[in-house]
């Protein structure tokens, strides 16, 4: 697979993940640009451990984190991923997450996020990067004096295992994981013991369980963010593409094929409103290219199993009218979106391989109500493709010299004998500014700036490097 460029959409921004365009191979465990390191599996990597959450209407606290977190807001962390960190991640990946309950009993809506962010930034504006949301929770209604008072959510992302390796990407941003949960403490100050006066809503915990499994193999990873928890809503054109229709249509482009494409989507409704759409069950239905490719009821199974979690008093597990809680039946349920304890599901859904060229992404509500200005349906997508194995493997750094590095005219790649059978150069929007098939690469003619060279030697290997040209 040739390189892909990340379009311009008439919708969003891709500044900054079109520097990330031109999409490289790396093998399992193994980035191009670097020697190969023994890992032990199963991998745990511990991101937040109980970081705690306030009031999501008030200033945000001046009260400490822990090193290396940031705080964006009252309902929202972030910390980096470190090149040691992600080196060690295999090609499977778990994420859990655990929210302990605080001074809120109300079920509200949390996630988390991957951004990225420049590279060797201590800090960055939490609306100013691109990111994408890896998973969606909604927490039950806890009572911090009952127990059980936290509650564990988990999701299987090995997609986003290649994200994390994807060595293009890597060269250009820093991961930083954000979790996020917006939580309200006004109800529990008066109803839950000891959280008179008390600004704290939850605790949350974020780790990452990796595995390797050797039969699998990555291929070249290429991904491009479409929609970060875009709120759609029908009464306003800043959340529709026509009003009074519940409809959100991205246009993006590919320069190239792309194979094994997948859209990758959260969705949930939010906020009641005079006709209770927060629990209206109502098909959604996904079109690519104006062709339907996913539909889907959000819901509609028992939340029984999540009652347990539940220890303060809703009307939501119990019937309040008659306090007959009820049944443990999908049937009972029927009227659900989610359960007050579970998580959203992260929709995968397969488009085969897409031909370069103009493409579109449309999901459409066509059932959904809103009455005056309430409520939306937070909506988050992304594209990601891929090839399935990997023919070439990767040259140890140690064994290959590229200088001089800055360049300013010649370039030579010395392999310790090994001659070069293609050379590739391109910019940080992917497009292809050189090729060769030597050892020496003539870039007098290359402007100022940043560049990637792709070799491939005459025994298959290939190798990654960044030149700086001047």
């Amino acid at each position: 697979m040739k390189k892909i460029t990340l379009p311009y959409n008439a919708h969003q921004s891709f500044a900054l993940i079109k520097k990330a365009a031109k999409v490289v191979c790396f093998c399992t465990g193994i980035l191009l640009s670097g020697t190969a390191t023994a890992q032990e599996f199963p991998n745990t990597l511990n991101v937040f451990n109980e970081v705690l959450f306030y009031d999501g209407y008030a200033q945000t606290v001046t009260e400490p984190v822990p090193d290396g977190v940031i705080r964006h807001s009252n309902a929202s962390y972030a910390k980096m991923i470190t090149a040691e960190q992600l080196a060690n991640f295999g090609n499977q990946l778990t994420m859990n997450i655990t929210i302990k309950a605080a001074c809120d009993n109300y079920d509200r809506i949390g996630n988390a996020n991957i951004a990225l962010v420049p590279k060797n930034s201590t800090s960055y504006i939490h609306n100013e990067v691109e990111r994408i949301e890896i998973g969606r929770y909604i927490t039950p209604f806890m009572n911090k004096n009952v127990m059980p008072d936290e509650v564990s959510y988990s999701y299987q992302i090995d997609n986003v295992a290649q994200i994390f390796k994807d060595p293009a990407l890597t060269e250009l941003y820093d991961f930083w994981i954000e979790l996020e949960v917006f939580g309200v403490p006004y109800a529990a100050n008066t109803q839950v013991a000891g959280c008179a006066g008390r600004s704290d809503v939850f605790f949350g915990s974020l780790e990452f369980v990796s595995d390797n499994a050797s039969t699998s193999t990555f291929g070249e990873n290429f991904m491009m963010p479409l929609s970060f928890q875009y709120e759609m809503r029908d009464y306003t054109l800043d959340g529709t593409d026509v009003l009074g229709e519940t409809v959100r249509t991205i246009n993006f482009t590919l320069e190239e094929d792309l194979p094994n494409a997948k859209f990758h989507l959260i969705t949930s409704n939010h906020g009641a409103g005079t006709n209770g759409e927060e629990y209206v069950r109502r098909w959604h239905y996904v079109y690519l290219d104006g062709v339907e490719v996913s539909s889907y009821r959000p819901g509609g199974v028992s939340c029984v199993p999540f009652s347990q979690y539940n220890t303060q008093s809703n009307c939501i597990y119990t019937n309040c009218a008659n306090g007959v809680p009820l049944p443990d039946t999908n049937s009972a349920w029927s009227w659900n979106n989610w359960c007050p304890g579970d998580k959203i599901p992260n929709r995968t859904i397969d488009l085969g391989n897409l031909a370069a060229g103009d493409h579109s992404f449309k999901i459409d509500v066509p059932a959904a109500v809103f009455y005056g200005d309430d409520g939306h349906f937070p909506m988050s997508v992304y594209l990601q493709g891929y090839t399935e194995t990997l023919s070439t493997k990767s040259v140890s750094m140690a064994n290959v010299s590229i200088f001089p590095n800055p360049v300013t005219n010649n370039l030579t790649i010395d392999a310790k004998g090994l001659e070069v059978k293609n050379i590739t150069v391109t910019n940080l929007t992917g497009q292809t500014v050189l090729t060769g098939t030597s050892n020496n690469v003539d870039c007098s003619q290359l402007a100022a700036g940043v560049y990637l060279v792709h070799a491939v030697f005459s025994n298959n290997e290939t190798f990654v490097k960044k030149i700086i040209k001047y």
